[in-house]
This record gives C-alpha cells, structure tokens and sequence, in this order.
C-alpha cells in the first residue's frame, strides 16, 4: 500500500486496534492505498470523553493565546504544501495544480481564523446610571464536523480553525473514501501546539454520523455532502436538540445572454464544469442559453476539447460514480438531447484501472429530463434554451436547490435582475465559479442547505458560539428604577 494503514486520533495519539477495517482506493488507477477503522458508537464515546476533558483548560484559554496556534498551523501548512497536496492527488483523483488550490484555500481559511480576536469582542454599554450590560461570545462545546469526499482538505477547514479558535473542542468524521489527510491535519495540529484532546479524528461510515448525531455530549454537529443525506443528518441532529447546519447538493445555472464575451463565456463555463472533475457543489452544470448563443455554444466545445483526462482533468472518485454520471449522459440523449462533446468511455494510457469521464455538453437539453433536475456531480455541462431573460429565471428558480447561479452579459441592468430574481445564496456576475472569500461567508438557499448559518466566514462565529449576558451594578446610590 501506498500510505500506512490508517488509525482514530483521540486524545492527541493514534489508535484503533481491534476495529473491521476498510480499503480505501485511489480513483486515479483503482489501486488500494491504505486501510482505515470503521469506528463503533463506543469509539466515539472515548473521543468525546477526550474533548470534554479538554474542554475545560481549552475553552477558559484566552482567545489571543488560542489562535497562536492556528499562526504556527498556518506556517506549517505553507512548508508541506506539496506534501499536503500530493495526498490529496492521490487520495480524491484531482489534478495537482486543483489539489494545490485546495490546500492554499485551507491556509487562506486558517488565517481568517487567526482574525477571530478581532472579530468576537464582546459588547458593552451603560443601560442606566451606573448600570452596565456585557455581550460575551462563549465556546459551544464539544462540536462535530462531518466532512465529504471531495475537497478532503479544504472542506474540514471551513469549520476546524473558526470552531477551535472560539474555545470549542472538536470531532472530525472524514469521508470513508478519502481519510488519509484528516490524519495529516491532526498529526500537524498537534506539531503546531494544540492540547491534546482538543481535535480528534473518527473514521468510519454510517454508523459512526448516526452516532454523532445521537450523541448527548456533542451540541453541535456540521456536515457537507449530499442533499439527501445533509436532510437526513438535519432532522435527526435537531430531533435531538442539537443546532446543526448541514449542507447539501446543488444545480447551478449558468444564465447566458447574446451580449456577452465569447471567449471569456466559453473559457469560464468550461472550467467550472470540469474543475475538480465537476465534483464540486459550485460547478455550473446547467448553461441556460437566452436567445442567439450559437458562437458561444461553440467556441465552449473548442475548450472543452481542450480538457484532457488524465493530464489537465482528474478522476471522478470512484466506478460507482462513473457508471451514474455516463448513464445520465445517455439517459440524456435517449430522450432526445444532442451531445456535442462526448466524455463517456474515458481511458487514460497507464491508469486503465482509473475512474475517468471526460468533458461532456449536451445541448438542447428540457428542464424535465433528470440530466437537467439532478445533481450529476461530474465534468458535464447541459445547455437548456430560453428564448427570454424571464423565461431562463424561471428555470433557475424551478430547481429544489439552491447553492450558485451566474450569468455572463455585459448589460449591468441584465445583471442586476439576475443578481435579484435568482433564487440562489451565491451569485456570479461573469464569474464561473462564484465562491466568497474570507471574510464573507460561504453558503447556499432552498435544498443546497439546512440550518441557519452559513458555514464559514462571519456568518460561522454565530454557529460556533453563543451568547452570554451580563448585568452588573457596583453603586447603590444608583437607586432603582424600572430600566434596573
């Protein structure tokens, strides 16, 4: 095997002697590259057991001196970059040059995290003669992080920074399928000085998210993934009093109009398809083409021509995931759409054991086929027709979710009824892949999430921490009256 079997990461060491274990595999050639443990609801026990105990010193430890940490992490994820981001290659099956982006996002994500000093100061004002009022924002507890496959580094540092920089202690579940950089992001927390306890790492499958959503000692569970499982991590973490934000699957259209650039539409429309192998909830996977688009639908299958598996486009993660994606794309043409650029039957010389699927457009695609309804989670981009701006909001606001819609014109007024008709939590104006950078927060509406809280950014400090009030008066010549 490539990497060393893989170990739970309780209480600041590694150990999960005695548990089943699982193969985990690299969608670039098929080969198995490790093993992991499929924890049982009594190893989460002992990892929540070590985080409470934790809890206490952690969370009384001034937030000044907490985010020290994170400034040493920071620097030690700059060092092992290309360490880091070779696992992640290997692991999920994307290109280096995107398993680069993802590792610099979470350096980027970490020094957001070391800002928190700045941003959770407290409030304080004299409500009446000698009377004071604090705000104190206060750790949640033992919090939960329940991360996907396909940004297996990124994704865990939307909540691990913020989450213990406000004084909680943590409990990461990794994906099954890509665990092997949760253990690197554990042993390098530890080499940067964080107390043991604070962040464990518990792998496994369904059993171990159940667990985690039962459990009484964790208060606050996040998770990223599918639709249909975020519906089902929602209800049953809030069924038992938990607050959780959990966030789902998306269908993002791409709204484009006869005034906009050629070249920049057709460039940025095939790069947010294909990027990570389409295996992102930000990829446009539906182009909405209102009126004569023609030259841009050309000029995109020039550069979707242009993405190559195996060189400048990755691996989707596993055979499973082929199979689905490459029958939706001849469930498609079946029903009478034209495919332009055809990805199925992807084969990489030297890797014939990986899991590929090239750049794929479709057009003349109707909202009632699945291709148009579904979240395809792939490199295929399907084009539907509109003969009106209107006509292609209506489409857009039809789907269940939510998460991102753009559109590419040259006309601000066009762009600003995009901008207030789309019924979508993040917007692209010429932008194919409109993610917010820190500090704004990352999030999207409808189906794309549950829960009230955006997961990263600002809008993150309201999820990971709460409230705590203070009414004080030191002078009993203030005397009373009915505001004290």
């Amino acid at each position: 095997m490539q990497f060393p079997e893989l170990h739970n990461f309780i209480a600041g060491a590694f150990s999960s002697n005695g548990l089943q274990r699982f193969e985990v595999f690299s969608p670039l050639d098929g080969s198995v590259i490790s093993t992991m443990p499929l924890s049982t609801k009594s190893d989460l026990d002992v990892a929540v057991d070590a985080a409470q105990k934790a809890f206490s010193e952690w969370s009384n430890t001034t937030i000044k001196e907490r985010v020290q940490v994170f400034f040493r992490y920071k620097t030690l994820l700059e060092q092992n970059l290309e360490e880091l981001a070779t696992i992640v290659h290997i692991e999920n099956g994307k290109t280096m040059a995107e398993a680069r982006a993802e590792v610099a996002k979470s350096i980027e994500l970490t020094e957001f995290a070391c800002s928190m000093p700045q941003l959770v100061q407290g409030e304080i004002l004299e409500v009446s003669k000698g009377v004071e009022c604090r705000i104190e924002r206060k750790p949640v507890g033992v919090v939960a992080s329940i991360a996907p496959f396909n940004f297996p580094h990124m994704v865990p540092h939307w909540t691990i920074p913020n989450a213990l920089a406000l004084g909680n202690c943590m409990i990461l579940k990794p994906s099954e399928m890509v665990p092997i950089s949760a253990s690197h992001i554990a042993q390098m927390l530890k080499e940067a000085g964080l107390p043991d306890g604070v962040f464990n790492v518990v792998n496994g499958s369904r059993e171990t998210v159940e667990a985690i959503c039962d459990h009484p000692g964790i208060p606050a569970v996040s998770f990223v993934g599918s639709t249909k499982v975020a519906k089902i991590v929602y209800q049953r973490a809030t069924s038992n009093l938990k607050r959780c934000t959990a966030l789902g699957g998306a269908k993002n259209h791409l709204i484009v109009l006869p005034d906009a650039n050629p070249d920049m539409t057709a460039k940025d429309a095939a790069a947010s398809m294909s990027g990570c192998a389409g295996q992102r909830c930000m990829a446009s996977s539906a182009m909405v083409g209102v009126g004569a688009i023609d030259h841009i639908i050309e000029k995109l299958c020039e550069e979707a021509r242009k993405i190559k598996p195996g060189e400048n486009l990755g691996s989707v993660i596993s055979k499973t995931a082929k199979e689905r994606i490459e029958r939706y794309i001849t469930e498609a043409e079946q029903a009478g759409a034209k495919v332009l650029v055809d990805g199925r039957n992807a084969n990489v010389p030297g890797k014939e054991g990986g899991f590929y699927v090239g750049p794929t457009v479709i057009d003349y695609v109707t909202p009632d086929m699945a291709i148009a309804k579904e979240e395809v989670f792939g490199p295929v981009l399907s084009i539907l027709r509109a003969k009106t701006l209107e006509k292609a909001i209506e489409i857009e606001n039809s789907s269940n979710y939510g998460n991102a819609a753009g559109v590419y014109t040259q006309s601000g007024g066009l762009a600003r009824f995009v901008m207030e008709h789309a019924s979508a939590g993040m917007i692209g104006v010429n932008i194919g892949v409109p993610v917010p950078r820190e500090p704004f927060s990352f999030g999207g509406w409808n189906e794309s999430r549950f829960g009230v809280s955006d997961i990263t950014g600002k809008s993150s400090i309201e999820f990971w921490t709460q409230l705590k009030k203070t009414t004080t008066k030191w002078n009993p010549e203030a005397g009373i009256n009915w505001m004290s």
